[in-house]
Order: structure tokens, then C-alpha cells, then sequence
């Protein structure tokens, strides 16, 4: 995943004592189907003692659906996840278990969580995972040209000069990339790839996964993506089409 080029903060966290037998359980959560919930992030969901989200009514949504009476929650964004490490920690230390989750899928793919996990680590904690389903494996499972690897780049910048050396690289790159991109700037980040990569370079803009309107366009960057609908991946194949992709 990209790098948004802050400091996981290593330096700041505070060791916890060899008494906190506190847990971070990173619980991913569907990204369409609420019945695609795992049965161990059922569990985890069920069993923590304080629940980190990106947004709480979302959360609550979410935990009502499944039949799981709602722990305590906390709202952790990108715009605060700095600063709830430190109230992380004392939970802790407090001998709780804490589970964290973000809007849908894993945290810490694009999402909210690699701070917590980094502060949590660096003071001694530990971190457990709960998986479930991705939308890069259910893209990239499909398509019979990444078959030597890919990268994943994530949400690229909105704009300026990041956003262009992120798109260059991806011009330039021999492996196919993933990315993310939210319905108002797929069409931007269309053209700006197509003119970077030229039109004809081949890819895969998939939207709606899992859910009733799931749709999966295999073309190129000038495919027509229809009406701009949900969160949207992207898989733009590499600069060298090697034989037997």
C-alpha cells in the first residue's frame, strides 16, 4: 500500500508494562454483503471490550445487522488515529481487548489502523488479525494476467505534484497496479492514467463488489465505467506485456 508519508510514530509510544495482557484485533468487515462477516470476525466483534471505527453509526448499522449487542465505541479516523494511540495503550493496559475496524474491508489497507498498529507494537503490545474478504484478492482472483505479482498502491493523491509522480510510476511500472478511488475522481484518475499510460492500456475498473450491483469491466482505460457509483477498483496492467500474461 502507499505510504501517506506520516511517521508511524515509533518514537512516542510509551512501553507498556509486562502486567498488560491487553489485545488490537484488527476485525475486517464485509465490503458489500454483510453476510460475507466471517465466522471469526464474528467472534472477535462479539467478544472485545471496546470497538475503534471509522464511523460509529456505520458501526452500529453494521453489528445490528449481524445480531451483535454494540461494545463501546470509539470514533478512530485518519484525522485523529494519531492521537488514540495513546488512549489505545491504556486500554491496553487495562487488560482489554480492543478491536478495530474500518468503514468496510481490513483496517490498514487504505484505511485507518497501520498508526494504531505501529504505536501498539512499538510499546511492547500485541496485534492479532480477524481477515475476511478484500476487494483486491476479489479483483485480482479473476484476472488471468497478474500472475507474477502486483502492486497496490491505494487511494493515489487528489492532486499536485504527488499526484503525478504517483501516476508516472504507474506508467512507467512493468507489474500490473491496484488502486482505489472513490465515484467523484474515477473519471479524473481515468483520463490522467490513460494519458499517461495511453488509452489502450489494458485494465479492470470493478465497482459495487459483492453487492446486488456488482459490476466488472475488463477493457482498457478508455472503457466506459456507466454512472459513477460506489467505491470503485482499479487494476491498470504493467508498461511490458511479458508472453503468457
Amino acid at each position: 500500500m502507499a505510504s501517506d508519508g506520516v511517521s508511524p510514530l515509533h518514537g512516542s509510544a510509551v512501553p507498556l508494562s509486562a502486567h498488560a495482557h491487553g489485545v488490537l484485533v484488527l476485525i475486517a468487515t464485509p465490503i458489500g454483503d454483510p453476510n460475507d462477516l466471517t465466522p471469526s470476525a464474528r467472534h472477535e466483534l462479539g467478544r472485545v471490550d471496546v470497538l475503534a471505527c471509522e464511523d460509529t453509526r456505520r458501526t452500529r448499522r453494521l453489528l445490528a445487522a449481524v445480531d451483535i449487542t454494540a461494545p463501546r465505541l470509539r470514533s478512530v479516523r485518519r484525522e485523529n488515529e494519531a492521537s488514540a494511540v495513546p488512549w489505545v495503550l491504556r486500554q491496553l493496559e487495562a487488560g482489554l481487548r480492543v478491536g478495530l475496524v474500518s468503514d468496510a474491508g481490513l483496517p490498514g489497507i487504505s484505511d485507518p489502523g497501520q498508526r494504531l498498529v505501529a504505536g501498539v507494537r512499538a510499546a511492547g503490545g500485541e496485534v492479532r488479525v480477524a481477515a475476511g474478504r478484500s476487494a483486491v484478492s476479489e479483483v485480482v482472483a479473476r484476472l488471468p494476467w497478474v500472475d507474477a505479482g502486483f502492486v497496490m498502491e491505494g487511494f493515489p493523491p487528489r492532486s499536485g505534484a504527488a499526484r503525478g509522480r504517483v501516476i508516472e510510476a504507474i506508467a512507467r511500472r512493468a507489474l500490473p497496479t491496484v488502486l482505489f478511488e472513490s465515484p467523484r475522481r474515477v473519471e479524473a484518475t481515468l483520463r490522467d492514467l490513460a494519458d499517461a499510460c495511453g488509452p489502450d492500456r489494458r485494465a479492470v475498473i470493478a465497482k459495487e463488489l459483492t453487492k446486488t450491483h456488482e459490476r466488472i469491466i475488463l477493457g482498457t482505460l478508455r472503457s466506459p465505467i456507466g454512472g459513477p457509483r460506489g467505491e470503485y477498483v482499479l487494476v491498470v496492467d504493467g508498461a511490458v506485456t511479458t508472453t503468457g500474461r
